[in-house]
């Protein structure tokens, strides 16, 4: 059973590089994930693929069914959830073509199912959101890599799908906002609520509206796909030094009496 998940887009499956093993489509009490399951490895390492959005991007940040996708991975025996996204920038020393692991979200998202428990009351520690010992193996990789990344940001989740508006924009770069994104919540929170470790990888594509240009969704691809070998290769080198490791992500979980 593999003990890593790996979420992203179409770029982030690589044929290439991924053997492909099984899928698996499991039934949740939240109903289909998005897509299948792609088991297979990656440099040998097992791990479980999931298209977020699916294989055709047929489900828009607001209605990727979150609940579904995170508990279909702990069915299959997931303790580490790796995010591969993309995301504007709120500050110029974070560059389009950058790397972030985001240590911090805050959130903006209005209409979206932020946990499991609607029967009783569950409160579950989020001080420290993403884990640390999967920011710290990968930052150690890139760092490695010689590639330009950022240890730590404040990621802002928006609705979507629309982008920002420029007033919008100025006011998340007030609140100490250094990127901008539309999916790690409540992916994120509900991780924790799983006990499992959660971890973004973001890559830069572009300045939000606040650097006075628009953001398109061709920016957005152009940029991604330009960015696409080396997340790859992070993943590559990455993966192999996750171990086994007791951290504050399962603990939370316990403590709030969610596992």
């Amino acid at each position: 059973m593999p003990k890593i998940a790996i979420i992203g887009g179409t770029g982030i499956y690589n044929p290439d590089s991924f053997e492909l093993i099984r899928e698996e489509f499991p039934d949740t009490p939240y109903g289909k994930p998005s897509d299948p399951i792609m088991i297979g490895k990656i440099n040998g390492v097992e791990i479980a693929f999931l298209f977020r959005h699916g294989k055709n991007h047929q489900y828009p940040p607001t209605a990727v069914p979150y609940l579904a996708n995170m508990y279909a991975l702990k069915q299959l025996g997931c303790q580490y959830v790796i995010s591969a996204c993309a995301v504007g920038s709120l500050t110029e020393d974070y560059k389009p073509g950058d790397l972030v692991i985001a240590d911090q979200f805050t959130d903006f998202t209005k209409s979206r199912t932020y946990t499991y428990f609607n029967d009783k009351t569950v409160h579950i520690s989020m001080s420290d959101p993403f884990c640390p010992y999967l920011n710290d193996i990968f930052a150690k990789t890139a760092k490695e890599m010689r590639i330009p990344f950022h240890r730590g940001g404040n990621y802002v989740c928006i609705e979507g799908p629309r982008f920002s508006t420029r007033a919008e924009s100025r006011m998340f770069r007030m609140i100490g906002g250094d990127i901008i994104g539309m999916t790690v919540v409540p992916e994120c929170q509900l991780a924790r609520e799983l006990g499992m470790c959660y971890c973004s990888l973001a890559t830069v594509t572009d300045y939000d509206c606040w650097f006075d240009e628009d953001v398109t969704i061709d920016i957005v691809i152009k940029t991604m796909n330009e960015c696409l070998d080396k997340v790859l290769r992070l993943l590559e080198l990455g993966l192999p030094k996750i171990g086994e490791t007791d951290c504050h992500c399962i603990e939370a979980a316990k403590g709030c009496g969610a596992l």
